[in-house]
């Protein structure tokens, strides 16, 4: 095997742990529709199923890097594939609301680890001129992940729907989200076997003094003579810190770190702050609110999965050509102006109840008042959505309104369609996997492991937190207003990188150190 399939392999191996995450944290966009009403819960609670496993990938990520500096990049991976399958297991088994947010929150903890070791490994073993691709595969297996639950949670409701004895036998129509969440189990234990045939990472052996068998695996990826001149670099890049105490993290909040530190957290923060994982997590929930129907709403899911896929693997092919900035400008301009069109469009929209198109569910609620609202047209889904809670009360509302919602309002559907693919297409070609390549090579090596660490936690909190909030936010201040927010915040990463963000495409992890470290000593200066 060449150099090239070497790194390849390896890389492609490793990236499987991204694979995991995008499955079990976009799995559960088609599971909240069912939980929701067997559960009873309220639209906190609904955003805590979706969120609960971020919150403990966020604590992972804390320790993940410092773990793994001390115990190997490998190592970590692999106890990570564990906690996806005993994630996987428990949620699908679980009898209560409360076990099913303790065993997701399990799985967070190999999201949390897997998300800052992957990338972190496949940086170390990768030659600077095959390095952004490499780590990009990372991402691609996100966005796999994420097409391939979206995908399997659509064939899961239509298997569901067969009156065949294989289906009823196996319960898809009953524990539909319990298949959804177990089918996990198979890519976590494969992720684990396949671990073995990766060597550790070579610039973690320099760090532990076995240089012998680190030089090995660097000439692997990049050829005898080469790989002595990059095993110079590091022994380089770690002579200088040979009497330092170990990473701190106060170390990361000194002058000379300073330029990286602000686009590390601001990077991290605008990669979620701007709604990627609202529209990955809850494309059902948005799609229904289009009158769309449930089949329809999940077939949709898979276009927008797709669309990640496609235009992640642009990003893989443009990212060493076009560089990494270039490819920011684009995405956070198309972020601003597809989340405008989305606002747009459900700020157009109207409702008006058509009898009609309701009667099963007036058939159910007899006892309702509905000459109250017939006829008239609200202007808002909030107007709307207020008009049903005092009609049928808030519990019959939650049931009912999806299809209140189908037999009322006029939207242009396919303009919502059009924003959001759009959308996931800029994310999808910028700073989704741009993210975790700018993490890769911006921090110094003392600190690598502790920066990413710390980057990514501040990640993952903030895709808590809108994780959290989405229903919440859905429900006080309407579609327009939550999609709005994301485009602002679309506009403020594109003046960002604007101004800040250097160009680290073609350099070695060395070299970055040297320029964007003495660059910034500079000017203090």
């Amino acid at each position: 095997m060449g150099k090239k399939g070497f790194v390849t392999k390896v890389s492609l191996i490793v990236a499987l742990g991204g694979f995991l995450m995008g499955f079990d944290a976009s799995v559960i966009s088609g599971v909240i529709k069912f939980i929701e009403p067997e559960f009873g819960l309220s639209k906190i609670q609904l955003g805590w199923a979706v969120s609960c496993l971020t919150l403990t990938s966020t604590l992972a990520m804390m320790v993940a890097g410092p773990i793994s500096d001390k115990y190997g990049r490998k190592l970590v991976l692999k106890y990570a594939a564990v906690l996806y399958a005993i994630s996987a297991i428990s949620s699908a088994m679980a009898p209560s609301f409360t076990i099913l947010v303790i065993a997701r929150m399990i799985g967070g903890l190999g999201v949390g680890a897997s998300l800052i070791v992957a990338p972190m490994y496949i940086a170390e073993i990768s030659p600077a001129n095959m390095r952004g691709r490499m780590v990009s595969f990372n991402q691609l297996n996100i966005v796999i992940g994420i097409s391939v639950a979206f995908f399997t949670n659509y064939l899961i409701l239509q298997l569901g729907k067969s009156t065949g004895g294989f289906s009823e036998a196996l319960g898809f129509a009953e524990h539909n989200w319990r298949w959804m969440l177990g089918l996990e189990t198979l890519p976590a234990v494969l992720y684990f076997a396949f671990l073995f045939a990766v060597p550790r990472s070579p610039r973690w052996l320099a760090m532990r003094g076995d240089e012998n068998v680190a030089l090995a695996i660097l000439a692997k990826a990049n050829g005898d003579e080469k790989a002595k001149n990059v095993m110079a670099d590091i022994k380089e890049s770690l002579a200088k810190d040979v009497n330092k105490k170990k990473a701190r993290l106060s170390e990361l909040f000194k002058p000379a770190l300073k330029l990286v530190l602000l686009i590390g957290i601001v990077i991290a923060i605008l990669q979620q702050i701007t709604g990627i994982n609202a529209v990955f997590f809850y494309a059902p929930m948005i799609f229904e609110q289009t009158g769309i129907g449930t089949d329809a709403s999940f077939s949709q899911a898979i276009l927008v999965g797709l669309t990640n896929l496609v235009f992640t693997i642009l990003a893989i092919w443009l990212i060493d050509k076009i560089g990494r900035k270039i490819l920011l400008i684009i995405g956070f301009s198309g972020i601003f102006i597809t989340m405008s069109l989305l606002a747009y469009a459900f700020s157009a929209a109207t409702y008006q109840i058509d009898m009609n198109a309701i009667s099963s569910i007036v058939a159910q609620v007899p006892n309702a008042d509905w000459s109250s609202v017939q006829g008239v047209v609200f202007n808002s889904d909030i107007e709307f959505r207020g008009a049903v809670e005092g009609l049928l009360g808030s519990d019959m509302a939650n049931v009912h309104l999806t299809n209140l919602v189908n037999g009322s309002i006029q939207i242009n559907s396919w303009l919502v369609l059009i924003a959001i693919i759009g959308f996931v297409a800029s994310f999808a070609i910028s700073v989704g996997p741009v993210m975790w390549v700018l993490f890769s090579e911006l921090f110094p090596n003392r600190v690598r492991g502790l920066a990413i660490s710390f980057a990514g936690f501040i990640n993952s909190a903030i895709s808590f937190s809108v994780q959290l909030v989405f229903p919440w936010e859905l429900q006080n201040l309407g579609n327009t207003g939550t999609f709005l927010i994301f485009g602002i915040f679309g506009v403020i990463g594109l003046v960002f990188v604007l101004i800040f963000l250097p160009e680290t495409k073609g350099k070695s992890l060395e070299e970055l150190e040297i320029f964007l470290v003495n660059t910034n000593q500079s000017k203090k200066s």
